[in-house]
Order: structure tokens, then sequence, then C-alpha cells
């Protein structure tokens, strides 16, 4: 009875634990810092296009021609401040034939990219702990060896003495 009482205490820590730190990355992924210039939304959205011509490279860290010609039209349109971040990125993409985004939406079929990963490895650190629990409780309801134990085993290594 005693370790059903310490699994009932246990487990709801660790549950708690998992969501707050969970709650925390959200906030942080989600959370915006506040009013941006135009010159700070300009430089956050060519950090997120790719280079039309460059192999790797944004169109924030690119001098080619390409890239200064992305680098104006996401600035005319951050001027107008007519569209969010997001209709910039869309727009720009939409008129280059799409592929020049460096990272994904964080919605729909996109969104999975980014959360598989981290599901698959909570799941399967999940999984271990639960394993590991399960084995060793296993082990402890095992016991010490009986007398009868001893017995059963001192009659197998007599048997393998006696065929060799």
């Amino acid at each position: 009875m005693a370790t059903l009482n310490q699994r009932l205490k246990s487990w709801p820590g660790w549950v708690l634990m998992i969501v707050v730190a969970t709650t925390f990355l959200v906030v942080g992924a989600t959370r915006t810092s506040g009013p941006q210039t135009q010159a700070d939304r300009v430089d956050e959205l060519t950090q997120r296009i790719a280079c039309p011509v460059c192999d790797g490279e944004s169109v924030f860290e690119s001098q080619n021609n390409a890239s200064r010609a992305l680098r104006n039209q996401v600035e005319d349109l951050v001027r107008q401040n007519e569209l969010s971040d997001a209709e910039i990125l869309n727009l720009i993409d939409t008129r280059n034939e799409g592929d020049l985004l460096l990272v994904p939406e964080s919605s729909g079929l996109e969104a999975l990219v980014w959360v598989l990963p981290a599901l698959v490895f909570v799941v399967g650190v999940a999984g271990l702990a639960f394993a590991f629990r399960r084995w060793k409780l296993e082990a402890a309801g095992l016991g010490d060896p009986t007398e009868a134990d001893r017995d059963l085993v001192d009659a197998a290594l007599a048997d393998d003495e006696d065929d060799s």
C-alpha cells in the first residue's frame, strides 16, 4: 500500500511541472516585445525571407541586387502600414512563387514541423520514465530469495554438473 501512496504523491508533481514548463514556452514563443519601429519591422521581416539567389542567406544578410529589391519591397509595404507582418510575408512569398520563407508559418500543416519533434521527444521521455518505474516496482516486488529458491538453484547446478 505504501508504493501506491508514493505513486499517487509523485505523479501530480511531474504533471504540474510539465504544464508549467509548457505554459512558459508557449507564452515566451508567442509574446511580442511591444511596439516596433518601422526599421525594426523591416529587419525582422527580411530576416525571415530567403535570398532568391544565394544559398542559405536571408534577404537581411545578402547584398546582391535581388535581395536589395526584396528589401525595398518590404520597406515600401511597411511604410504603407496597411498590412500585418504575416500579410507582408505572405504577399512577398506569393509574388515570388513561394519557397522564400525561411521560417514556416506557425499554423496549419507547417506548424507540425515545429511541434512534432518536441512531441516525440516528450512522449519518448515519458515512456522511458514509465518503463523504468515499472521495472523498479517489479524488482522491488520480487523480494529476497527464500530457502526454497536457494534449494532450486542448488539442484539446477547439481544437474548441470552431472550432465558435463
